[in-house]
């Protein structure tokens, strides 16, 4: 079995990444951050840079929720990294968020089942951010299982958890949502990418830029 690590600050997010505006992570117009450091390191993971606990901006969950609020969106989408070893942290941030009407999208590389059992062994912290996630989605990135149908996963074992009725429509509703990849570019020229693709399309992507 494996078990969401424990946040040596579960006061602060370890935040890698945020974006105020999308439609690439998730139903309808979202705002979606990213969390540095992973325990789980999928082989072919698409952000193997946001596996080390070192980096990322600390930023107090009261003051990440205001923000996430303040861009006026449908719902905040929780990625990384990986969210459950930073489960206390976050649980506040979903909890202001859900609080201010919006829904929460989390990704998370462990299984639901994983998920489950550490809250049957005391785990408040996983507990807290599953009970203020309305969508989950669970289980670990396998690159021999290249999903091309489901939008917003990158294989196929992975698993739609509705936790709420909070996101409309049934998961196979969700799933008629089609892929975006969606590709930014800064004044100075920095560019950033996010949603999803195999490797083969982002190279391809990226060569015109």
């Amino acid at each position: 079995m494996s078990e969401p690590a424990r946040s040596a600050s579960p006061d602060l997010v370890r935040m890698a990444r945020f974006l105020a505006s999308t439609r690439a992570e998730g139903p309808g117009e979202r705002t979606a951050v990213w969390v540095q450091g992973c325990a789980i390191r999928c082989a072919g993971c698409f952000n193997p840079h946001l596996w080390s606990n070192r980096g990322g901006e600390p930023v107090p969950p009261d003051e990440l929720a205001a923000r996430v609020v303040a861009a006026g969106t449908d719902g905040l989408t929780l990625l990384g990294g990986e969210p459950f070893d930073q489960a206390a942290a976050l649980a506040r941030v979903a909890a202001g968020v859900r609080a201010a009407g919006r829904s929460v999208m989390t990704f998370t590389g462990y299984r639901s089942d994983e998920l489950t059992r550490a809250v049957d062994t005391g785990r408040d912290d996983v507990a807290a951010l599953l009970a203020a996630t309305d969508l989950l989605v669970a289980g670990p990135f396998i690159a021999d299982r290249i999903d091309r149908a489901r939008p917003w996963v990158g294989s196929t074992n992975q698993e739609f958890v509705l936790l709420t009725d909070r996101i409309a429509g049934s998961v196979e509703e969700l799933w008629a949502d089609p892929d975006r990849l969606e590709v930014h570019v800064d004044a100075t020229g920095r560019v950033a990418v996010n949603g999803w693709a195999t490797p083969d399309a982002l190279d391809h992507l990226l060569a015109s830029l």
